[in-house]
């Protein structure tokens, strides 16, 4: 019964605490690190429940604090993403600017760009001038511009430029 687990109600972000201090740690891919109630179990075995008032995108190092004391360490977990490059950094940023307006979720870095592999996008985007490369990774994809995560096929829109989107 969940009800009987021990319950993690708060995340304590990455450089907030000291992660050496977590008695267990759990590795999740992005998906699993999108959650407002979800039971875990850690790679030591311990069971909990996370249990936070909203859903929210757990970050690699953050910490779950757990109801009476301890606290869980969070690790992202690798998974299969494609690495987008540009001969340019305004090439990169048009690229971005494509997968934004496609609310593809993107991790952004100075230099590339991570998305989950699409072969319908990497095609556009070799067509607009990316090096594209399969990579192993942890997946952080920005939030969105109003609190949102970018999650598909959950998210929501809140559009205040009178333009309407067809998904």
């Amino acid at each position: 019964m969940t009800d009987a687990l021990p319950r993690a109600t708060q995340v304590l972000p990455h450089g907030g605490w000291i992660a050496r201090t977590a008695r267990h740690t759990v590795t999740l891919d992005f998906d699993d690190r999108f959650r407002r109630r979800r039971r875990y179990v850690a790679e030591d075995g311990f069971a909990f429940l996370l249990d936070l008032e909203d859903a929210t995108a757990l970050r690699d190092g953050d910490g779950l604090l757990l109801e009476g004391g301890g606290v869980v360490l969070v690790r992202a977990a690798p998974e299969p993403l494609a690495e987008i490059r540009a001969d340019s950094p305004g090439r990169l940023m048009r690229l971005a600017w494509h997968l934004g307006n496609r609310h593809l979720p993107t991790e952004i870095q100075p230099d590339y760009l991570l998305i989950r592999d699409d072969h319908v996008i990497l095609a556009m985007l070799r067509g607009l001038g990316a090096e594209v490369r399969q990579v192993n990774a942890p997946f952080n994809p920005e939030g969105g511009a109003y609190g949102e995560h970018n999650r598909q096929p959950d998210h929501h829109h809140h559009h205040h430029d009178g333009h309407d989107h067809h998904h």
